[in-house]
C-alpha cells in the first residue's frame, strides 16, 4: 500500500524553540487519523508540514511520492485539501458559496478573473449536494453559521478531488448540534473506501468521528504513541499525553474522556 506521509527523524526548530522532535510516521492511502495531543504539542506545525506550507528543521518530509525542499510546492499543494481557521479568516464574507468552493481549482481564495468551465461548477455543486449543503450554494460566506462555513470548507478542500485531506480542528467553536452534524459528515467521509487519506487534529477524544483507523498522540513536539486506534488509544496513554489520569470510554466507535 503506498505512503501519502512518510517522515523520517522530522524536527522544526524556530529561534530557541523546538515545535516538533524527531517524529517519524507514516500514512497509508486508506488511512485516517487523528492527531491528539495539548496546546503546544506541534499539532499546527505538523499539519503545516503536511500542508507543504513550511519546511524541516532537520529530516526528510515525503508527501505523495515527492521530498520537500525537492519539489515546487505550488505543484504539490493542489493534490492536498486542507481545511483550518486560518483559511477560514481569508475568505471574503460577501463571497457566494458557490464560489467559495469552484475557486479551490485555481488554489485562490476569492473569486477574481479566473474562468471555469461547466465541469469545474459541476464538481462544486456535487460537493455541496454531498455535504448536504446544496441549498447554500447562493448564500454568502459571512451569512453561514460556524457549522455551515465548516461543511463549505470541505466541500473546498474536496475540490480538486484531493490525495491527502487534512482537518485542522473542524469541530472547535460549534455548538452540540453543529459538532454532531459535522461528525456525521466526517464520518461519512472515513468509511469512504474512495476518499482520499486523512489526518485530523483536534484536542478531544468525543470530536473523532467514527471510521477514523489510527492515532497519532503529540506531546512537546514528540510522539507519545502512534498506531491503529483500537490498539493505541488507551487511558495510560492519553493521560501521558495530556499529564492527567483519566478515564477513557468507547461506544460504537465514540469515544469519550474525563478526569479520573
Amino acid at each position: 500500500m503506498a505512503a501519502v506521509v512518510d517522515l523520517a527523524g522530522v524536527g522544526v526548530v524556530r529561534g530557541t524553540a523546538t515545535l516538533l522532535d524527531d517524529v517519524t510516521w507514516t500514512v497509508d492511502e486508506s488511512d485516517r487519523w487523528v492527531v491528539l495531543g495539548p496546546n503546544g504539542a506541534g499539532k499546527t506545525t505538523l499539519l503545516q508540514l503536511l500542508a507543504a506550507q513550511i519546511h524541516p528543521s532537520t529530516g526528510v518530509v515525503g508527501l505523495l511520492d515527492e521530498v520537500l525542499g525537492t519539489v515546487d510546492v505550488f505543484e504539490l499543494r493542489p493534490r492536498i485539501g486542507l481545511t483550518s481557521a486560518a483559511l477560514a479568516e481569508r475568505i471574503p464574507r460577501s463571497e457566494r458559496v458557490h464560489d467559495v468552493v469552484v475557486s479551490a481549482s485555481y488554489a485562490v481564495v476569492g473569486r477574481w478573473r479566473e474562468s471555469y468551465d461547466d465541469l469545474d461548477h459541476e464538481r462544486a455543486d456535487e460537493l455541496l449536494s454531498s455535504l448536504g449543503i446544496a441549498g447554500l450554494a447562493d448564500r454568502t460566506f459571512g451569512t453561514l453559521s460556524e457549522g455551515e462555513r465548516k461543511r463549505v470548507q470541505i466541500a473546498r478542500a474536496l475540490m480538486t478531488d484531493p490525495e491527502l485531506l487534512l482537518l485542522d480542528e473542524p469541530s472547535a467553536g460549534l455548538d452540540l448540534t453543529g459538532r454532531e452534524t459535522l461528525l456525521r459528515t466526517l464520518s461519512a467521509l472515513a468509511t469512504d473506501p474512495y476518499a482520499p487519506a486523512s489526518v485530523l487534529v483536534t484536542h478531544h477524544v468525543e470530536e473523532i468521528p467514527v471510521g477514523v483507523t489510527h492515532v497519532l498522540l503529540l506531546k512537546h513536539g514528540r510522539v507519545v504513541a502512534a498506531g491503529p486506534i483500537a490498539e493505541t488509544l488507551t487511558a495510560a496513554r492519553l493521560g501521558e499525553t495530556f499529564d492527567l489520569e483519566v478515564e477513557l470510554t468507547s461506544r460504537a466507535g465514540r469515544w469519550s474522556a474525563q478526569a479520573r
